[in-house]
């Protein structure tokens, strides 16, 4: 269970916000933002994906120290039932938003947002992002143009980067 809310969690979000809980002391130890910590499958093979950040960016160093320690950590606490690879790396362009750190960080910047469902039969849009609360997301297309998404309608928003 979580414990601020009561909600039953799956076996992923368990394994997500256990190591989520150990790796913070380590990530603010080192002076590190924690981006992202997530337990997937792909192709078969289970990864725990821990994303870290840090002004003028992440090295493989820094991968390294958190990678090691949290290594040692998740082979004492032993919780993952399933055999993994564990992954430490900078959250790179184009990088999800999902906190509402993220959100805060990212106003005026430009963002893609995909939506499950096409409005006026467009499923992607681009523009500045102007606000956010718990269940919207405000973007500025143009000059002349604001759209405001719920939250719930959002498959992915993330910087949007050009190359």
């Amino acid at each position: 269970m979580n414990r601020e809310s009561g909600v039953k969690l799956n076996k992923r979000e368990n394994y997500e916000l256990k190591t989520e809980e150990l790796v913070e002391p380590l990530v603010k130890t080192n002076n590190f933002e924690l981006v992202d910590v997530e337990f997937v499958k792909e192709a078969g093979t289970n990864y725990l994906r821990i994303y870290i950040d840090k002004e003028g960016g992440i090295t493989i160093d820094d991968c390294e120290i958190i990678s090691r320690a949290l290594s040692d950590l998740l082979d004492e606490k032993d919780f993952i039932e399933e055999t993994y690879i564990l992954e430490v790396s900078s959250p790179g362009l184009g990088r999800p938003l999902k906190k509402d750190k993220d959100f805060a960080r990212s106003i005026g910047e430009e963002v893609d947002i995909k939506l499950f469902k096409p409005i006026e039969k467009q499923k992607e849009f681009n523009g500045i992002l102007e606000a956010y609360d718990d269940n919207e997301i405000t973007i500025r297309l143009d000059e002349d143009t604001i759209m405001k998404f719920s939250r719930k309608e959002i498959a992915l928003i993330r910087l949007a980067f050009d190359f």
